[in-house]
């Protein structure tokens, strides 16, 4: 079974408390695209300097935030490792030319578990995560997307998992209306995928209506270019929702 890659914004972390359009979406979610033999997912919680792979069977829930109702630090993802499927992407991106790192002891962030716990919520599905490196651009996310393609014909979910629109100063000092600016570069966004537009998507900073402001960091836009690039070359992609929480977008993608 090939399934698409696919681009998912995870939202705050209490998105599975919610009863919002984003959390109804990702709920459906994993019956549209049925059960994976297993997931990658590439999260914008784990940021690191050169592409790292968790390699524990029994990777433990990580709560990476603070301030949240108590039911919140209540939830586990007791979902399984894959260390196989780690050791598989990591011979596809170091025949790629990838110097990368496995890591033992890496349990799943929220960046992971909340949209999961949401998508497949019986947590049975086996999971790796791969990091971002936000020092390193698009591109070579990109690179790492096309790199990791041939595991979706393997059964293998590649799911990112970041923020259409990732603006937190902007999210916290503006709680009224989704602004202008927010918009105009979803709108964008949005554009580009259907058109397949990859240039304009690795080069959003410079094409992109307001690409710095929806994007003052880059590590909620970097799992979309690897759920890009692992559709492979020539590839439209497909909006699959669009919402807003204020000024984050909510918008999943798919490839392939």
């Amino acid at each position: 079974m090939s399934l698409p890659a696919v681009f998912v914004s995870h939202g705050a972390p209490s998105l599975p408390l919610t009863d919002s359009p984003a959390a109804a979406f990702l709920r459906g979610l994993g019956v549209t695209l049925g059960r994976p033999a297993a997931i990658l997912c590439v999260s914008a919680h784990w940021d690191s300097e050169r592409p790292a792979l968790s390699l524990a069977e029994r990777p433990e829930t990580i709560y990476d935030f603070r301030g949240f109702p108590d039911a919140l630090y209540r939830l586990t993802y007791p979902a399984p490792g894959a260390p196989e499927l780690a050791r598989r992407a990591a011979g596809l991106l170091a025949a790629a030319g990838e110097m990368l790192e496995l890591d033992a002891g890496r349990g799943l962030d929220h960046g992971a578990w909340v949209p999961l716990l949401l998508m497949y919520p019986e947590a049975d599905i086996p999971v790796v995560q791969l990091s971002v490196q936000s020092g390193r651009g698009a591109a070579p996310h990109l690179a790492l997307g096309r790199a990791l393609a041939p595991l979706r014909d393997e059964g293998v979910l590649i799911l990112g998992s970041g923020g259409a629109v990732h603006n937190l100063r902007q999210f916290f000092g503006n709680p009224g209306a989704t602004p202008d600016w927010a918009l105009a570069f979803d709108d964008w966004l949005c554009r580009q995928v259907e058109a397949g537009a990859v240039e304009a998507l690795v080069d959003y900073r410079a094409k992109a209506p307001h690409g710095r402001q929806a994007h003052p960091s880059e590590e909620h836009f970097l799992p979309l270019h690897v759920a890009l690039g692992a559709g492979g070359e020539n590839v439209t992609g497909r909006v699959l929702h669009r919402s807003f929480d204020r000024s984050l977008s909510m918008a999943a993608f798919a490839f392939g």
